[in-house]
């Protein structure tokens, strides 16, 4: 017999087109993951800011701005060359970007003077420091005293921040809660005169508590706005801008490598820690990571025991007939199940059914505002926990079928029962199939979108679900989601080029973040397998 019919007789012609496959797919895989790394990552470098001389017709133009893209396309037949330039100045121009003919572009320059100012809204300002005031008096116009007036300013927004979102969110939070309280007094015919004297003082001190914070407030408003700045655009106007509309300056044009590796990691560690501005498309996404990984958090403590519960009893109690084989294929259907059904699901069973009871029975002094009948938390958590029940159910049902029945037959003989067989013996060496369903769980339910876009998921939470305020983990609020702020950014945004860099880098995010809790998950089904390894054998 031939070689060729040995190769092919032997089957191992199928071997190499599965390695092949799964190398290609990896391949795949690590390029898409590197393209989102690259154009992510890229966007927080200090790009060149560069002056072009621009002749259309018999006008000639000044634009400066950062070469955003380059695009070669044929029209009438002629091939076109054109640069997608970054301008800026969205309060003078209308736009952030425009296109540029690069055979109408006569002349181009670097500056090393130009600066670059992020501000809190129209986006960036590119042009020349003309005058700065600082505590009403004018100084230098240089980089220096530009940054000195910003840095102020961010500390003040920062202290603004704390007292808004600490002590008087606190205030706000506890005066709700003595309304509530009232209410509840008033449906129970509870309200004595006592009890509304008593409330009406604990009012009384927490007003007077939020005066002494809104003088405080209205201090520092008036000290954020006493510095100025003038800057020169490219075409001969002028721009003064507050400082309290500064987020930071550079000259990039100026900038050394250090100084750029620096402004790099800046950039990057306020994207990671700081919250969102100017429509999602500038500023941090930390509330989206918070969200998402509470969220995932949650949705595994509830689906973790659930599954295991489900394929312990299917598996070890439940009559193996026609009943059970029906079920066990329901659940290996669900899994196939579209998403947004399960958010349909959602919001119908846990939004206004049981969360409208839990409101009804417990909650009565909300009416007629919800406080649990409203998406949520909780809600997003348990919904996504019923999508990836099945997975766990599978898993842990295989784990369970590799378990010599051996094993259980010795721990019935030495005089265990069932339950103790099952608690001390199957369950601990079934731990890391159990693992496994709980990595796939995460892997899924991480980078879901559409259920939670009915079911809890907003743009922009005004507060996080954990704070200071009892009982601290506030389950009925809505909170952000790092897969629905991809979506909202990338298909929502009014401005599409200037979100595009952050759908990458935020795509990039949530892949490391999955990673990060399977590693997590990984490691312990690892330690998990190898302790019990020696009782398999």
């Amino acid at each position: 017999m031939s070689s060729d019919k040995k190769f092919f007789k032997g089957g191992q012609h199928w071997v190499w087109l599965n390695a092949g496959a799964i190398s290609i797919s990896i391949i795949m895989v690590v390029g898409l993951l590197l393209l989102i790394a690259v154009r992510g990552l890229s966007h927080f470098w200090p790009a060149e800011v560069n002056t072009f001389k621009v002749k259309e017709g018999s006008s000639i133009e000044l634009v400066m701005g950062e070469i955003h893209n380059f695009e070669e396309d044929i029209q009438d037949g002629l091939e076109r060359e054109q640069y997608l330039i970054k301008t800026g100045n969205r309060d003078q121009y209308g736009i952030d970007f425009r296109w540029l003919d690069l055979k109408n572009i006569e002349e181009t320059s670097v500056d090393e003077n130009v600066v670059v100012l992020e501000r809190r809204e129209w986006g960036n300002l590119y042009g020349y420091i003309k005058s700065i005031s600082m505590d009403g008096k004018s100084v230098e116009a240089s980089a220096e005293n530009l940054a000195a007036i910003i840095e102020r300013a961010n500390d003040l927004h920062h202290e603004i921040r704390e007292i808004e979102a600490g002590e008087i969110g606190s205030i706000n939070y506890a005066l709700e809660e003595l309304r509530l309280e009232q209410r509840r007094l008033e449906l129970d015919d509870e309200l004595t005169n006592d009890a509304l004297a008593d409330i009406e003082k604990q009012k009384s001190d927490l007003n007077q508590e939020f005066l002494s914070y809104q003088d405080n407030l209205q201090k520092l408003y008036a000290d954020i706005k006493r510095d100025t700045a003038e800057f020169e655009l490219i075409g001969g106007q002028t721009r003064t801008v507050n400082a309290s509309m500064m987020v930071r300056s550079f000259q990039p044009n100026a900038m050394g490598v250090f100084s750029k590796i620096g402004h790099y990691f800046s950039k990057i560690g306020e994207f990671i820690f700081d919250e969102p501005r100017e429509a999602n498309t500038e500023g941090g996404v930390f509330p989206a990571i918070f969200g998402t990984v509470l969220m995932v958090l949650l949705m595994s403590i509830v689906v973790t025991p659930l599954g295991v519960i489900a394929a312990v009893y299917m598996r070890e109690y439940a009559k193996q007939g026609p009943l059970t084989r029906t079920i066990r294929i329901a659940v290996n259907n669900l899994a196939g199940v579209p998403s947004i059904v399960y958010g349909v699901f959602g919001l119908g069973f846990f939004v206004y059914f049981l969360g409208g009871s839990i409101d009804e029975l417990f909650y009565p002094e909300v009416k007629p505002s919800p406080m649990f009948g409203t998406p949520g938390l909780i809600w997003a958590s348990l919904t996504l926990a019923l999508l990836t029940l099945p997975v766990v159910i599978v898993s842990t049902e295989e784990g369970l079928s590799r378990i010599p029945s051996a094993i259980r037959e010795g721990s019935l003989a030495l005089g265990a029962t069932k339950f103790e067989t099952l608690w001390k013996t199957v369950l601990p060496m079934a731990s890391p199939a159990m693992m496994t369903g709980l990595i796939l769980a995460v892997a899924r339910a991480a980078g879901e979108v559409a259920p939670l876009m009915l079911v809890g998921v907003v743009k922009l939470a005004p507060t996080l679900p954990l704070d200071g305020n009892a009982p601290f983990l506030h389950l009925e609020r809505k909170f952000m989601h790092l897969g629905f702020h991809i979506y909202d950014v990338g298909f929502q945004s009014p401005n599409v080029e200037a979100a595009r860099p952050l759908v990458y880098a935020t795509a990039l995010l949530l892949v490391l973040i999955i990673i990060l809790l399977n590693i997590a998950a990984i490691k312990i089904r690892n330690n998990l397998r190898e302790k019990y390894k020696s009782l398999e054998q």
